[in-house]
């Protein structure tokens, strides 16, 4: 409104503060998100950049100090007030009903209600809050002493910097369980596989090892959550829960993330219907658990049932059965992907995991079973986890019997026995062979999608009847093909064979750039592509380069230039080449002149995101054409982003780095300026 007053730099960065942390315990604790993630980000990196204006704003639990703190150089020790003790086992009924005489015996009663509450498989971690605001953090440890924590627990999005309500307890120490979501998990390793990393075993691996790094930076990396399931000392409160059930509606209140699949069970069998559907459902979760944890309801009669030794009389933990076994390894197969690359998997002497027999298990990458050091002969722990494909956690070393071998993969192809090609970065092998009886689907339907020679009709339905049916080994074999031979496929008829074939004539004059990307050359998409055609002007320049001439194109690195120099090596390939080259597919491209000229020449710019009307390969020409260089990634030497809808993390570093960002319509008055 005309005439508001503006907040000052103080006000605002106290009601950002509260917007965020009321958005992160909507989002962890109720499950109930109240605004867009990108607004959730704008908000931050506002509060970011205030706090960053005016240093004297910082205050020690805000938003921000989650993720950025000093690296520690080691985990002081951390006293618990009240000690962390463990929980004993129960694996069946029987078990299940004699702590319920146990109970019934040493309360002098019978009746008593009990809270049942899901196993989460992590961490365990105990908060300290003084005054409502988060102080301290430690690990269990050995049940007494753990190990400090507090620059990575604050890091934790889920876990609030201050407790909500207007007279928080003078003293609570929060006690729970930190975790990493299947979904982070998944996304994890995914990264991880990307930059030649080996991946971790689980998610729960995943939460400590991240939990106890000595940079919090790398914590915040992690994406770990927290639920909330207790207390250990609790002073100077306003209220005093009466039960277990009270107690954790409690810390919800309190802005504690709290699992809501919790039941009050007032007898075995109901306890045991809990414990089995959770069983049986337990993969429909996006973390991990392991059992139920079961709990007599009454905190009272708790403090009177006291503890056994270092277990709580008035609490025990079901546990599932085991998604883990042992067996022995036979053999290290490898099969072929239809993108070329070389899936090793273990053979194994069949074994029951959860009720169902285990063959075969993934052994994901070469460097994992190197890591593990995993070979046939090995007695392996295998995993298996509801629909998931079973995979070897590791061998048993002290059962390793003697004259087992260090496992390398092949050398050759199993399926079509061409050479391999085996990059240093990379922690799979490919083979390359464009005639690959594994591959030809894939490669068919790649060459004829909208990015490639865009062969309008065949998909993948028509791809599989072509290579079934033996008309096509390769794609220079989508030439050979006549009107009969398409009309007799199934579901086809003459007028689809005619469009299929005026498809595949058309696509002779798509050029180099889209015949390169068509290839299914490993690592060379549209802009690769784009960039080669340009600096090379056929495909013959291109197959008689050199790893080091590939590399000395604008925006060609080393290792895109050795994965075209391989593919190009293989006499198969040049083969399927030549045989293009007879039907009259455009093997060439304008050569791009060495000295760069245009509006943009000396220029490199980032696409990122989807422009309104322009395809990534479209705008690369565009830009080369002008004189600039495509980059795929942003630095300093980055002169513009051009930025598209659902654009990535480019547009944030482009924007940390203060680079100009450009949409469709600024890159088009860049390319039209004189």
């Amino acid at each position: 409104m005309p005439g508001a007053k503006q907040a000052s730099p103080l006000e605002r960065a106290r009601d950002l503060r509260e917007q965020i942390e009321d958005a992160n315990y909507r989002y962890h604790a109720l499950d109930d998100p109240a605004i867009a993630d990108a607004e959730y980000d704008r908000l931050f990196r506002e509060l970011v950049q205030l706090e960053e204006a005016h240093p004297e704003l910082v205050t020690p639990d805000s938003p921000t100090q989650r993720v950025g703190a000093a690296a520690s150089s080691d985990f002081p020790p951390y006293p618990h007030a009240v000690p962390m003790l463990s929980l004993g086992n129960a694996f069946d009924e029987d078990d299940l009903r004699a702590f319920d005489a146990r109970v019934t015996k040493l309360a002098g009663t019978a009746g008593h209600a009990y809270v049942c509450e899901l196993k989460i498989d992590g961490l365990a971690i105990s908060l300290r809050y003084e005054g409502g605001a988060l102080g301290s953090a430690g690990t269990r440890g050995d049940g007494m002493v753990g190990e400090t924590v507090t620059p990575n627990i604050r890091t934790i999005r889920a876990i609030p910097s201050r407790l909500r309500g207007a007279s928080p307890p003078a003293a609570l120490d929060v006690r729970g369980e930190v975790y990493l979501a299947k979904s982070d998990f998944a996304k994890l390793n995914a990264a991880r596989a990307a930059a030649g990393a080996t991946a971790f075993a689980n998610p729960r691996n995943a939460a400590s090892g991240g939990l106890r790094q000595k940079d919090p930076r790398l914590t915040a990396q992690r994406r770990l959550s927290f639920f909330a399931y207790a207390v250990g000392a609790f002073e100077g409160a306003s209220v005093r829960p009466a039960g277990q059930l009270e107690l954790l509606d409690y810390l919800r209140e309190l802005g504690l993330p709290v699992n809501r699949n919790v039941e009050r069970c007032a007898t075995v069998e109901e306890m045991l219907a809990f414990c089995r559907r959770w069983e049986a459902e337990r993969e429909s979760l996006d973390y991990e658990i392991d059992g139920v944890v079961i709990k007599v309801d009454d905190l009272a009669l708790q403090a009177k049932l006291g503890y056994a030794g270092r277990e709580p009389r008035w609490a025990i933990a079901f546990k599932f059965r085991a998604q883990e076994a042992r067996t022995k390894l036979r053999s290290i197969e490898v099969n072929v992907s239809r993108s070329g690359k070389l899936n090793p998997y273990a053979l194994l002497e069949p074994v029951s995991i959860g009720g169902v027999t285990v063959k075969m298990a993934t052994l994901h990458n070469e460097a994992d079973i190197v890591r593990k050091d995993i070979r046939a002969g090995d007695t392996v722990i295998v995993h298996r986890a509801g629909d998931v494909i079973p995979y070897v956690v590791g061998p048993v070393l002290e059962l390793r019997p003697k004259g087992t071998r260090v496992y390398k993969v092949p050398d050759v192809c199993p399926v079509c026995h061409s050479p391999v090609d085996r990059p240093e970065d990379d922690v799979f092998s490919y083979c390359t062979n464009a005639r690959c009886p594994a591959q030809v689907r894939e490669r068919i339907r790649h060459y004829c999608s909208r990015g490639a020679m865009d062969i309008e009709g065949v998909g993948d339905a028509l791809a599989d009847l072509l290579v079934d049916n033996g008309l096509c080994a390769d794609v220079a074999d989508l030439y050979d093909l006549t009107l009969a031979e398409l009309a007799a496929l199934p579901r086809m008829g003459e007028k689809s064979a005619q469009n299929v074939l005026d498809a595949i004539e058309g696509s002779k004059t798509r050029g180099l750039a889209r015949l390169l990307a068509a290839l299914n050359i490993r690592y060379v998409g549209g802009q690769n592509a784009t960039l080669l055609a340009g600096g090379f002007g056929s495909i013959d320049a291109i197959a008689a380069a050199s790893a080091e001439e590939l590399s000395a194109v604008p925006g060609i690195g080393p290792q895109i230039a050795e994965s075209v120099a391989f593919f190009f090596k293989a006499k198969q390939n040049r083969a399927v080449v030549e045989r293009l080259k007879k039907h009259g597919v455009d093997t060439t491209a304008p050569l791009r002149p060495k000295a760069a000229v245009g509006p943009l020449a000396g220029k490199t710019l980032v696409l990122t995101g989807t422009l309104p009307s322009l395809t990534r390969e479209a705008a690369t020409e565009l830009i080369v054409a002008a004189g600039g260089k495509v980059s795929g990634s942003v630095s300093k030497k980055t002169a513009y982003v051009i930025a598209g809808e659902e654009a990535g993390t480019k547009l944030a570093k482009a924007e940390q780095l203060g680079i100009p960002i450009l949409d469709e319509g600024g890159l088009r008055a860049l390319l039209d300026a004189q």
